[in-house]
């Protein structure tokens, strides 16, 4: 009889437990619950002002939300994108201008740094492939004092911020154009406008992390010649040497000589 009253007696302490837990469980679960935050829906340019129909309210686990997501449609109309968001982005605080911004390519330029825009071809423009976010090498091909060409890196790992008039481009359709703006500091813009006041510039494209620096002496003519002057100084020297023989031993090397017994005779060359 007692040990049915023990197992009664646990049996109740065990519904109270587990309806205790359970009930702590659901409360836990509904604070940690999922949050409805702001995505993109549509592709969002760099310097554009957003409208209610850029993007949408979407369910999300609230364990996974990063920081500086918006809740509020109302506090992201008018706000100007700082970078390209495409469909399926969060939108976060990062990507976006100041406050104060007006948008346009203003806003686009990092605190402390200049946008400089400067001609380019084909050939120069990477045929294309330099897009908006890449990052590029600057050379100048110019002539020194002497008058001799030569060729030399003066800016590095300068961030495209847009070809032509476009802030965002598709990475598969490349784009050939005539100008490509730059984010440079002020000294730096400097530079390169008189890089260009001097010579033909070319944009050389870097793999997106590679953010070395790398220093370079240029190259002139004779880094690419010297092969071909150490060649053509041989043959000179060699000529030098020929013509520098006195001329009977010339005369005389121009003959035959025919050897028999202890007499020498010389006959003239004759061709065949």
């Amino acid at each position: 009889m007692k040990i049915f009253w023990f197992a009664l007696v646990a049996l109740i302490f065990g519904v109270i437990a587990s309806f205790i837990v359970t009930k702590y469980v659901v409360r836990d679960s509904s604070n940690q619950g999922d949050k409805k935050i702001i995505m993109a829906k549509v592709p969002i340019e760099a310097g554009t002002a957003l409208i209610a129909t850029q993007f949408e309210l979407v369910v999300w686990p609230s364990a996974q939300i990063p920081e500086g997501i918006f809740t509020d449609e109302k506090k992201l109309i008018g706000r100007v994108a700082r970078q390209s968001i495409f469909p399926g982005e969060l939108i976060v605080e990062a990507k976006l201008a100041s406050l104060e911004s007006k948008g346009g390519l203003a806003s686009v330029i990092t605190v402390g740094k200049r946008a400089i825009s400067v001609r380019v071809n084909d050939v120069v423009g990477v045929a294309g492939f330099a897009l908006p976010g890449n990052y590029v090498d600057i050379l100048v091909s110019a002539k020194d004092g002497a008058g001799q060409p030569f060729s030399k890196t003066v800016l590095n790992h300068v961030k495209v911020l847009a070809i032509a008039q476009d802030t965002i481009a598709d990475p598969s359709k490349p784009k050939v154009v005539n100008a490509v703006t730059l984010e440079l500091t002020p000294s730096e813009a400097e530079q390169l406008d008189l890089a260009r006041s001097i010579g033909a510039l070319s944009l050389v494209l870097r793999n997106e992390v590679d953010n070395l620096e790398l220093r370079s002496g240029g190259a002139s003519l004779k880094d690419i010649t010297q092969h071909k002057e150490l060649v053509t100084d041989n043959a000179s020297s060699l000529g030098k040497k020929y013509r520098s023989v006195p001329k009977k031993l010339k005369e005389r090397s121009d003959k035959m000589l025919e050897i028999r017994g202890v007499k020498e005779n010389e006959y003239k060359e004759s061709t065949i």
